[in-house]
C-alpha cells in the first residue's frame, strides 16, 4: 500500500465532500428524522465508491468524447434539483413535521423505503456536483499519481467518503432535540430549498 497516495486521496476527498450540497443536506435531513439512515448511507457510499473508482480508472476521458451526453445529464439533474428545492420551500411554508412538537422525533410520519431509496439514487446520480467532485476532480487527480499508486489513492478517497456518510447520517441524530418544533423544520427546509435552487440556477449554461 502506498500510504502517501492514500493520504492524497483521503485529503482531496475530505476537502470536497464536507461541502453541504444537495446530497449531504438530504442525508442530514433523513438522519435527523432517523428514517432509513442505514440504506441511505450504504447507497451514498457505494455510489461514491463506483464514481471514484471509475474516475481514477480513466473513465473521465469519456466526458471529453461525449460532451452532448454530459450536457443532457446535467440538465436532467438540474431539473430534479429544482423540483426538490421547490418542494423543500413548500414544506418550509407548510411544515409536514408539525407532529414533532411532541417529545419524540421518532413520532415523525413513517416514510416508505422505496421512495427514499429512489430519492437517494437521484440525489447521487442526477446531481452535477457529485460528478464534478468524485468523477472528474478526484479522477483527474488520481490519474496524476504514479500508475502503481492509483489504487491506494482511490482507496483513500473511498475511506473518507464512507466515514463521512456514516458520521453525517448517524451523527445527525444528535440534532434531533432541536427539531421537536415545526419552526426548526421550517428553517431547515427553507435553507435546503434555497441552497438547492441556487445550485440549480448557477449550474445553468
Amino acid at each position: 500500500m502506498n500510504w502517501l497516495s492514500f493520504s492524497h486521496g483521503a485529503a482531496l476527498c475530505a476537502s470536497l465532500i464536507v461541502t453541504i450540497g444537495a446530497q449531504n443536506a438530504f442525508v442530514l435531513r433523513q438522519g435527523i428524522m432517523r428514517s432509513h439512515v442505514g440504506k441511505i448511507v450504504v447507497l451514498c457510499a457505494l455510489s461514491d465508491f463506483i464514481l471514484i473508482g471509475a474516475g481514477v480508472g480513466g473513465a473521465s476521458v469519456l466526458v471529453e468524447r461525449y460532451p452532448l451526453f454530459v450536457h443532457a445529464m446535467l440538465y436532467v439533474g438540474l431539473a430534479y434539483l429544482a423540483w426538490f428545492g421547490i418542494n423543500a420551500l413548500r414544506r418550509a411554508v407548510r411544515p409536514e413535521h408539525a407532529v414533532l412538537d411532541g417529545e419524540n422525533v421518532s413520532a415523525a410520519p413513517v416514510q416508505r423505503a422505496v421512495p427514499i431509496i429512489l430519492m437517494t439514487l437521484a440525489f447521487t446520480w442526477l446531481n452535477p456536483h457529485v460528478y464534478l467532485d468524485t468523477f472528474l476532480l478526484i479522477g483527474t487527480a488520481g490519474a496524476r499519481e504514479p500508475e502503481g499508486a492509483r489504487v491506494a489513492f482511490a482507496l483513500g478517497a473511498m475511506a473518507v467518503s464512507g466515514i463521512w456518510f456514516i458520521g453525517l447520517g448517524y451523527g445527525a441524530r444528535a440534532l434531533a432535540p432541536l427539531f421537536k418544533r415545526a419552526t426548526a423544520w421550517r428553517v431547515l427546509d427553507g435553507a435546503i430549498g434555497s441552497m438547492v435552487l441556487l445550485l440549480a440556477v448557477t449550474q445553468l449554461r
